[in-house]
């Protein structure tokens, strides 16, 4: 009896955790790039590059601070080194009287005892350099450039994010509209079915009805799976866990009632975070360039070391002895064979084909503002023409559904009807669905 109560109660408990596990997770779209930023790979290497511009900052500084090394050294000598002396010593050794050598002396000796240690303390400290000074602001201003490009990276996934998200909401429009139809014809359906079963229709109205019916199915289907591969490209792109099921709040209605795009404002280039990047970039040019021409100056360091050294062939016998010395030096630089004067002259080429490039940027940027404008206000004036037209269509296909109830109007004409309403219906959606595509690209273009 326990052994059922543990099971049913693991039953239940897996059941809960498989619930809440695939429990659909709601998303607007700005809940979408919120998501995006937060768990997006692309976004988390950028801030590791930003992360990665403050170490080098400390790391361009550090070349500037003192440094201080210590160090023990221990050499032992089982066999000493032997040079042997030359002839003068040789000779001045000699009995003045005798000529002879001392019974002790040897021709070959050492200098070197056995036991060697060394203890010391060294400092090294850079006083002047031009170099150093631009590679710290050098450092200071990649920095910013990592911030600016995690900015342009922010935007690049937003952009994704939108592109991602908004074909979905079209086909939920698309799909709703569908199962409206279908609902409609079905109703319809049932109504002809029951007059043919009296005798009043033809089997083709029934017939005809029965293929739209399975026309709207088998379209609904296909819808079905491409929402199914558009939801998993919106996951992905924000970095959104596979197995975990989401459900888009927004709709398309909802996205252009929040706001008309304001095609009158005054754009400024500066709005655009790849236009700040390449700012960046030509800060950086220009500083490449001052650093190598700062490379003719002197340089100045200074140094210190201190030492403390013990030499003898015992330790009980040896002796100790200290060390210390202070000095600076003078770095000047006078022929590199034209070496900093080719790197100044690159320099200079590659600043010019950023300034270029930026140049490029700009005349892209305003060309993109144009276009987005312009496309923008005919997405806008096709929607207001498409819904004039979708509302004229259901007109005219209700007006025929009636005559056909009545039995004054044929099926073929309201076949005829009911296909313009479906085109009606199609047009209208991809009306707005590229309007408000053309608002968010225009958004993007102004760097909003």
């Amino acid at each position: 009896m326990r052994n059922w109560f543990t099971l049913l109660l693991l039953t239940i408990i897996h059941s809960l955790t498989t619930a809440q596990t695939n429990t659909a997770v709601p998303f607007t779209l700005e809940e979408a790039i919120g998501y995006a930023y937060e768990n997006s790979l692309v976004i988390k290497n950028a801030n590791l590059n930003v992360q990665d511009a403050e170490q080098q900052i400390f790391e361009r500084r550090a070349i500037g601070l003192p440094q201080v090394n210590g160090e023990l050294n221990y050499q032992y000598f089982p066999r000493v080194p032997i040079i042997a002396l030359p002839d003068a010593f040789v000779d001045g050794a000699r009995d003045p009287m005798t000529g002879e050598l001392p019974p002790d002396f040897s021709r070959e000796v050492s200098f070197q005892l056995r036991n060697n240690f060394t203890a010391g303390i060294s400092a090294n400290s850079l006083i002047y350099d031009g170099t150093y000074g631009v590679a710290l602001k050098a450092a200071k201003i990649y920095r910013e450039y990592a911030q600016k490009e995690l900015e342009n990276e922010k935007r690049t996934v937003k952009d994704n994010v939108v592109a991602a998200y908004l074909p979905a909401l079209s086909i939920d429009l698309s799909l709703q509209l569908i199962d409206q139809n279908k609902a409609n014809l079905e109703e319809l359906f049932r109504e002809t079915k029951a007059l043919y079963n009296e005798g009043f229709v033809e089997q083709l109205d029934v017939d005809r009805l029965e293929l739209s019916i399975s026309n709207l199915e088998t379209d609904r289907e296909t819808l079905a799976r491409q929402r199914e591969t558009a939801i998993n490209a919106l996951k992905f792109i924000m970095g959104y866990t596979d197995d975990q099921p989401i459900v888009l709040v927004d709709n398309i209605e909802s996205l252009i009632a929040k706001g008309k795009a304001d095609t009158n404002l005054t754009f400024n280039l500066q709005n655009r975070s790849d236009y700040r990047l390449v700012e960046s970039g030509i800060k950086l040019s220009e500083l490449n360039i001052e650093q190598y021409k700062k490379g003719y100056l002197p340089s100045v360091a200074a140094f210190a070391n201190y030492q403390y050294n013990f030499q003898g062939d015992q330790f009980s016998t040896g002796f100790w002895a200290e060390t210390f010395v202070i000095g600076a030096q003078v770095n000047v630089p006078i022929f590199d064979g034209f070496d900093k004067r080719s790197k100044i002259q690159r320099a200079k080429i590659a600043l010019l084909d950023t300034q270029n490039k930026q140049q490029l940027l700009a005349q892209t940027i305003n060309l993109e503002v144009k276009n987005a404008t312009i496309e923008y206000e005919n997405a806008s004036k096709r929607a207001i023409k498409q819904q004039k037209n979708l509302e004229l269509a259901q007109r005219i296909y209700d007006t025929t559904k009636v005559k056909y109830k009545e039995g004054v109007g044929s099926s073929i004409e309201l076949s005829q009807a009911e296909q313009a309403l479906f085109q009606s219906q199609n047009n209208y959606n991809q009306a707005l669905f590229d309007t408000i595509t053309a608002k968010l690209t225009l958004d993007q273009a102004l760097g909003k």
